[in-house]
């Protein structure tokens, strides 16, 4: 039976930190209020030369590497992200040329928070169905265009970077299963409006966001333990979307997973949208936490509103 399994991982943050003592010189906030609320310490915010572009470039010349491929082996490119620099050309197709990877299909996808788990669940379909081989998958945000730093209840959670990984058809499996999900009625609950005119920013509803991410996050995961047979003690490692270690806790509390089985970066990273996930799990694979054969459950919940999961075998 043919697979789709991950062969490397990489991830680009800037250089730039902006830490919670810094913001509170912006705004009314203090350090000890964002971090009881959010869990998030300091975030990553792009340089004026920085784009979501040059960051996945980043991201994707790791990813290559760390595979020990060429560039010019990959055959699909799926770029995830909410804040791309053009409406079109897509970021693939940019990342593509800058990589100088030849003709092959090249797309974004765009479903907030949750997108790199729908990027996922596409390119396994198409390594499964054989056609594809290697699919270069990237989540690149600069969530720092799109904030009102103004705003103290939603600058504090958002930061920038990029994650990425090669998936690949394999024998051994690696992908077990993913779940979609979205409900686009909740459509004002958390959204960015596109306007050539004047600058737009994210708008959300904190307390409404929360009770449905932890919901329906709490729900999806389940759905993939009960998809594949497995209890939550099989999983090795969460890698969850870094939204709000608050949202983190409550889902992996009603999962009956402890907090030491999660990956966390939210802390060091905030929430970094589409990249999310991604940057983690190349965080965590780096530092020797997460290894080869390790059950990972992926889980993301963000603006439509979506959600998504992923049982993957490392």
């Amino acid at each position: 039976m043919r697979y789709a399994r991950i062969s490397g991982t990489g991830s680009y943050l800037p250089e730039k930190i902006l830490t919670n003592d810094d913001l509170a010189q912006m705004v009314d906030t203090s350090d000890e209020w964002i971090t009881q609320r959010t869990g998030i310490k300091q975030r990553h915010i792009v340089a004026d030369s920085e784009n979501t572009i040059s960051m996945a470039v980043q991201a994707a010349k790791a990813a290559i590497e760390a595979a020990a491929i060429s560039a010019q082996d990959i055959d699909m490119i799926i770029v995830a992200t909410c804040t791309a620099d053009f409406v079109f050309p897509s970021s693939a197709c940019l990342v593509q040329s800058e990589l100088n990877i030849p003709n092959c299909p090249a797309f974004d996808v765009q479903a907030a928070c949750s997108g790199f788990i729908y990027a996922l669940s596409i390119a396994q379909q198409y390594i499964r169905n054989d056609a594809a081989k290697k699919v270069l998958i990237i989540g690149t945000e600069a969530m720092s265009r799109v904030i009102d730093w103004t705003n103290r209840s939603s600058c504090i959670l958002f930061g920038d970077g990029a994650g990425a990984l090669i998936l690949e058809a394999s024998d051994t499996p690696g992908i077990l299963s993913t779940h979609l999900g979205a409900d686009g009625s909740y459509k004002d609950v958390l959204y960015l409006k596109h306007n050539n005119i004047e600058q737009e920013y994210v708008s959300m509803q904190g307390n409404t966001v929360f009770k449905l991410a932890v919901k329906w996050l709490s729900e999806v995961a389940e759905t993939a333990l009960n998809a594949n047979k497995l209890q939550p003690s099989d999983i090795n490692w969460v890698v969850p979307h870094q939204a709000n270690i608050r949202i983190i806790q409550s889902t992996v509390k009603s999962l009956d997973i402890p907090l030491e089985k999660v990956i966390v970066t939210v802390d060091q990273h905030a929430n970094t949208s589409a990249a999310s996930i991604p940057l983690a799990l190349d965080v965590a694979i780096r530092d020797g936490r997460i290894r080869r054969g390790d059950n990972l459950l992926f889980e993301a919940f963000g603006g439509g509103l979506t959600w998504g999961s992923a049982l993957v075998r490392y």
